[in-house]
């Protein structure tokens, strides 16, 4: 009988995202906000991602895990702040299903990308200050982009195999996800279909593939900071902090919110929040990765006054500061 009511049911070819429509008065205020912060968010990165092509001091395994982690978060803030940003404009909040189908993997195989990014990043500061003598043997150019392509294959690949469960659900019933993107949790609570199994088979597969490179980032930083308080130089330990304080702080955010995120039980009176602290990891992170990381070291600055130069803008203020002066 029930499967018989399921048949009778009309399945969902769309579906409506929330977002923030309870903040109906404030819709243009969040455009424009979302909207400069899209556009230093891809600015940023793009300038990174063009720095570490460009320039030759920058072709090192710091700058091309950077690079990799730019280009990852250009994408992902397209997958979530492009969607976001038509709906404020133009206030439809419907999303096709295969739209929010291809949101939702886009968003959650970069996700898992990034965790394992932020472990190559954090083993990679490991070394050069564990074992700065063997760094350059270690972390040699054909370990960087074996780092790098297995960050990007494990997140893809963990993905498309809970992708290939979560594509035999079926919807019929409610259609609106209180949320301002498509995430897993409450695009499976829509499903009339039994989640029971595929709900246990996300938290396994989130385990396996975010718990290890979780791990191993919290323990690369404790050498790290292990080794930084044995410095007995207080210069060369505030040089050795400020070298991975950066990395800290983005993995801090990334990681404690997502957790929080999770790990808090799924109640309704919660959901504010949810959308709160997704916004740490969805917006910004990918917005003060280039600030934090890239932009306030020597060599990335050294790297943009360069490009600056060749581009003759210094020439020119300088011809309109003289013709001023005349």
């Amino acid at each position: 009988m029930a499967d018989l009511d399921r048949r009778n049911q009309t399945a969902i070819t769309e579906f409506i995202l929330l977002g923030f429509g309870d903040l109906p008065d404030l819709q243009i205020l969040l455009f424009l906000m979302f909207l400069v912060i899209y556009i230093a968010t891809m600015v940023g990165n793009i300038l990174i991602i063009a720095l570490v092509v460009a320039d030759q001091h920058l072709h090192t395994p710091m700058y091309f895990f950077l690079g990799n982690l730019s280009c990852l978060e250009t994408c992902y803030s397209s997958a979530i702040l492009s969607r976001m940003l038509a709906s404020l404009l133009t206030g439809d909040k419907t999303i096709s299903f295969s739209g929010c189908f291809s949101q939702l993997y886009f968003f959650a195989s970069l996700a898992c990308t990034e965790c394992y990014l932020l472990a190559a990043m954090s083993y990679d500061r490991y070394l050069a200050i564990y074992k700065p003598l063997h760094y350059s043997t270690l972390m040699n150019k054909r370990f960087c982009p074996q780092l790098a392509a297995g960050s990007w294959l494990n997140g893809c690949l963990a993905v498309t195999i809970f992708f290939l469960f979560l594509s035999q659900l079926t919807f019929c019933g409610p259609n609106e996800i209180d949320h301002f993107y498509c995430d897993a949790i409450p695009f499976m609570e829509l499903s009339c279909s039994d989640t029971h199994w595929i709900v246990l088979f996300h938290f396994i597969l989130s385990c396996v593939f975010t718990l290890p490179p979780f791990l191993l980032t919290l323990t690369s930083y404790a050498c790290v900071i292990a080794t930084i308080l044995s410095i007995p130089s207080t210069t060369g330990r505030q040089k050795a902090f400020s070298t991975c304080c950066s990395h800290f702080i983005v993995v801090t955010i990334f990681y404690g919110t997502i957790m929080i995120v999770y790990m808090l039980p799924k109640r309704d009176t919660l959901g504010d929040l949810n959308k709160v602290l997704s916004l740490c990891y969805t917006v910004l992170t990918p917005l003060v990765n280039p600030l934090i990381y890239s932009l306030r070291n020597r060599e990335a600055k050294e790297a943009l006054n360069k490009a600056v130069s060749k581009c003759g803008f210094h020439k020119t203020m300088q011809r309109l500061r003289e013709n001023n002066l005349a």
